[in-house]
């Protein structure tokens, strides 16, 4: 049995003429430890699919189960690293990261209670800034304390909603490194939402395309399997790295253009970035005669 799974779940807003369907007939397995990317286009519907998941949001349709049992609300056995790190600013870091520890282990005694928010402190390379509040961090720091309490409550199922988008690329890349280095430690089940199909290339084990909206739905599963540890540098120039990573944008152009021959709206893709410096414009390619398609980087 898989550790969560989505069964025909469908979501939608508001009611009447108003009404906005946004997620529909979204069918999803993920099995322990696996670490699993959802990219899609900027509106689709990502941040309520991983609040449903979360138990923040429930579905009109369908059920999101996990261990075979509805969600019906946010737990202890999920843990969540928010894009905005949602940090309490006048606490500093050790008790942003003790309040989440007290909460789900309330009878651990303090002497192991302060080992162990340490430990996570230290897991992200943030013990220099312990007792600093979040408004001496920078951005990145931030968000490796919003990494630190999430691994500290010790979740069954790590859920990350574009936690890295607010991001510089030096910093992005650095926490993508350190976040796959914790989760193969304990090999949590995680579910990466982003917008950047690089990153999930890099961390995830499976990527899965979410269509455009309205009725946005799970597409076409494309597995991962390059060995890890994946380091950037060696990855790009791996030419299934290149082949599965065309083969994804090309897959997003196709889906976009036609939602959008249906619908008449412009979606705005997944990130795009050369893989090769000093480019601006990105070459893929299609079918058997290799018809060569440009996209410009914006």
């Amino acid at each position: 049995m898989a550790l969560l799974e989505l069964k025909n779940v469908s979501k939608s807003y508001g009611s009447g003429s108003s009404k906005a369907e946004v997620l529909s007939d979204i069918n999803l397995s993920v099995n322990e430890g696996e670490f699993v990317a959802i990219v899609g286009f900027s509106g689709s519907g990502k941040t309520t699919l991983i609040n449903m998941i979360n138990g923040l949001q429930f579905p009109d349709k369908g059920e999101v189960l996990l261990h075979g049992k509805p969600i019906t609300g946010p737990g202890e056995d999920r843990g969540v690293i928010f894009q905005n790190y949602s940090l309490l600013p006048w606490l500093t870091v050790y008790k942003n990261i003790q309040l989440a520890v007290d909460k789900v282990f309330p009878s651990m005694p303090a002497k192991e209670k302060d080992l162990h928010i340490r430990k996570y402190v230290e897991m992200v390379s943030l013990t220099p800034a312990l007792d600093k509040l979040p408004s001496e961090l920078s951005g990145g720091m931030r968000q490796r304390v919003s990494v630190a309490r999430a691994l500290s409550m010790n979740p069954e199922v790590l859920l990350m909603d574009e936690p890295l988008s607010a991001l510089d690329a030096l910093t992005r890349g650095t926490l993508q490194e350190e976040i796959v280095k914790i989760w193969s430690r304990d090999k949590k089940t995680a579910i990466l939402i982003t917008n950047d199909v690089d990153e999930g290339i890099l961390m995830a084990d499976r990527i899965i395309p979410l269509t455009p909206g309205p009725k946005a739905t799970l597409g076409k599963e494309f597995k991962v399997d390059f060995a890890r540890p994946r380091i950037v540098t060696e990855i790009n120039q791996d030419p299934a790295y290149k082949r599965l990573r065309n083969d994804i944008l090309e897959y997003l152009m196709e889906i976009g253009a036609t939602r959008k021959q249906v619908t008449g709206q412009k979606y705005i893709l997944p990130d795009l970035k050369p893989t090769m410096p000093g480019g601006g414009i990105l070459s893929l390619f299609s079918g058997k005669k290799k018809k060569k398609k440009t996209l410009e980087i914006v």
